[in-house]
């Protein structure tokens, strides 16, 4: 249930592997350190790595009369969590559920979990554009949606595909409030010098040609991935991944209600 949601933001990407679900992560859990109330739902069926990145894996998910609680983060309660995950018997699990069922589970997820007052609610949706995003974009007709974002790479296959997830959002009247390009090189720990791994300056050119504001570009750092739900921005006040996390935040400049 959304009715208690202000804000709806989509996280995209145009295939796997570009740091998607870290960078939601990690954008809820900066949103929750300026004082928002934030929701994080998990709606990678096939790969839903939110509980292992917020380590949460092994909590349960329990039903109410008004649908499913989800799991809470924080001590605070307010970060609140739900994913697939959760219904899992363990990790290794898998979900090998054709296109009707899992249309089924993404509509019972966006109607069914009591989310309560939410400042942002951050959809972490499974790469490309597929059955899952469709039935997203239905269920999300009568709510507003303030748009997504979209996370891509530096390498040349990866923002060809953005264009693609660009063109579904045209198409199924999403808006894009702007790119993220990950693994935007690499910081040595010693000297603090980037080295470009991949090639560069790829985000900031497609959001150029397609009019769309490049919210940040992130380093590589594998200490991020390792945070569990702890934000960067607090235990890494000084990287270069903090500065840019609280950017976006900023950059977004949606409006509280």
């Amino acid at each position: 249930m959304l009715d208690g949601v202000k804000h709806i933001i989509l996280i995209l990407s145009g295939k796997g592997g570009v740091g998607k679900s870290t960078i939601s992560t990690q954008l809820a859990l900066t949103m929750k350190e300026k004082g928002l109330k934030v929701g994080l739902l998990d709606i990678d069926l096939c790969g839903p790595s939110v509980p292992y990145l917020l380590e949460l894996e092994g909590k349960d998910v329990h039903q109410s009369e008004g649908g499913w609680v989800p799991v809470y983060a924080d001590n605070e309660k307010r970060l609140s969590v739900m994913s697939i995950g959760f219904l899992l018997n363990n990790r290794n699990a898998s979900v090998v559920w054709r296109g009707p069922k899992k249309t089924a589970m993404v509509k019972q997820f966006l109607t069914d979990v009591c989310w309560g007052n939410l400042d942002f609610l951050i959809i972490d949706t499974p790469p490309g554009t597929s059955d899952e995003h469709i039935t997203i974009m239905e269920n999300l007709k009568d709510v507003k949606c303030d748009g997504a974002v979209i996370v891509t790479t530096p390498q040349q296959v990866s923002i060809e595909d953005v264009r693609k997830e660009i063109t579904f959002c045209k198409k199924t009247g999403i808006s894009v409030l702007g790119l993220i390009e990950n693994m935007s090189g690499f910081v040595c720990p010693t000297c603090k010098e980037c080295t470009n791994i991949f090639s560069t300056g790829g985000g900031k050119s497609l959001a150029e040609l397609v009019n769309v504001p490049l919210l940040g570009t992130l380093p590589i750092d594998p200490r991020i991935g390792k945070l569990g739900a702890k934000p960067c921005i607090t235990e890494f006040p000084d990287s270069s991944s903090a500065k840019v996390f609280e950017e976006i935040v900023d950059a977004l400049n949606i409006p509280r209600d």
